[in-house]
This record gives C-alpha cells, structure tokens and sequence, in this order.
C-alpha cells in the first residue's frame, strides 16, 4: 500500500510533457509541488513512483537499479502517449535517472536538481554486499532543511537499507558512463547549502556532460530537497524557462 500523500500524480495540459523523477527512498510528494506549478503553466505532467518506494522499506530491498530505470521509462511511454515532447525533471537520484533517460531515450531536455555524481571515496562502498549481512541498515545524517515545515511533513524511508545502497552505487557507475553520451540539453541546479549531496558533485557532473548545451545554477538558501525548500520557486521559473526556450511558442 502506498503511503497517504506520497501518490504519484497526474495533471493532463497540452503537447509538452514534464516527467517528474524523486529521489532515492524519497517519494512523489518532494515533486508534487514542483508538478503543480508546472501543471499550472499548462504543461502536461507526471510524477511517478519508483520501484520499491513509497510503500515500505522491505519493498525496497527486493529492487535493482535496473527496475528503478524501468520505472522511468514506463513513465516516458505512458505521457509519450499524450504528449510531442518530453523533459525529464529530476530530483537527487531521481536527476541521476534523468540524465541517464536523457542518454537512451528521444527527451527533449533534461533538469537534474541536487543531483550525485558519486557517492564519495570511502573504501568500505566497494563492500557493501558484504557489509549489508553485517549492517543491514545506514542511518541518515542530519536533515538540512532550510524550510523545517516541509521538513516535518516530508515522507521518506527513515534509513538507507545497505542493501540498496549497494545498487544506488552501480547505478551512480552507470550515470558516469553515460553523461558524454547525453547529447539533449541539461540545466542543472544544485544548493550551495546542500549537506546531503556536496555541491562539488554538481561541478563533476557538468564537465562530463557531451551536450555543449548545458548550465549550471546555483540557489543559495535551500538544503537538499530544493523542491520543497526557501528557493523553490527560483527552481520552479528556472525549470520552466529552460522548457519554454526548448519547446517554443507550441508548448
């Protein structure tokens, strides 16, 4: 069963279409706001749920990264469906998502927000198939929010499952082979605040990018979940004058 509020959504508009990607053990309710303002502007939008989210943290466990790509590209059918064009949109590894759609399948333009390029350097990432029988379970630091009431009523797993951890990592792997393959344009927008995805991660991301259409914005008063926090709607305008720019006067 799906957790109340944490449903994925969608808003029916016109010939442009937003795919809305959370992030990892988060849930379609970090993007719905996001999707409202889209929806709003009259584009089409769809804010779909990951493989294994939203529900209970020993769904998670039984998915592969491979299942949470497949997510996303049952999302992408589904609005191709109604829709002329689509812009991926995504949120920490849900922007991780994107840019990979952005390298295998026909999108119009990528936005990846708050978005990994690794999980760091610490040797015991190589291990943890072995460390999950171990320690079955990572607890998350401290939460950033700049915006501590979208943080109380924020809907997450409470810890990241080693296990899957295992699998976030692979599929960060994968993102890095992929980017000097995306050739669609990307807009990326990263906290300088964000304690949970280092803004460095932002930097590494953009360099390896094969697109020569790509930016870089910075926000400055936001932590990770950027959708939810003091500058999302800077998030939000910028989101839409990228898609405005790309789709033109038709969208």
């Amino acid at each position: 069963m799906i957790i109340p509020t944490a449903e994925p959504f969608f808003f029916p508009g016109n010939r442009t279409g937003c795919l809305l990607v959370h992030g990892f053990t988060g849930t379609p309710k970090e993007m719905r706001w996001m999707g409202e303002y889209l929806a709003a502007q009259g584009f089409s939008v769809l804010g779909i749920r990951l493989a294994g989210h939203a529900t209970r943290t020993e769904d998670i466990l039984r998915t592969r990264w491979q299942d949470w790509c497949t997510s996303v590209e049952d999302g992408f059918h589904m609005l191709r469906a109604s829709t002329d064009r689509i812009f991926m949109i995504g949120l920490s590894m849900g922007g991780v998502l994107a840019l990979l759609a952005g390298a295998n399948l026909p999108v119009a333009g990528v936005v990846a927000m708050s978005t990994p390029y690794s999980l760091g350097k610490d040797p015991r990432l190589a291990y943890l198939r072995w460390l999950c029988l171990i320690q079955p379970a990572v607890p998350k630091g401290p939460p950033d929010w700049q915006n501590p009431e979208a943080g109380v009523d924020h809907i997450d797993y409470p810890y990241y499952p080693t296990r899957t951890l295992a699998e976030l990592r692979d599929l960060l792997t994968e993102m890095r082979t992929a980017l000097p393959k995306v050739q669609t344009p990307v807009l990326l927008i990263h906290s300088r605040l964000d304690k949970g995805v280092l803004p460095l991660n932002a930097e590494n991301i953009l360099s390896r990018l094969g697109t020569t259409d790509k930016s870089l914005v910075w926000v400055e008063n936001s932590g990770h979940v950027i959708t939810r926090e003091p500058d999302r709607q800077e998030v939000f305008e910028l989101t839409e004058a990228f898609i405005q720019r790309l789709a033109g006067p038709e969208a």
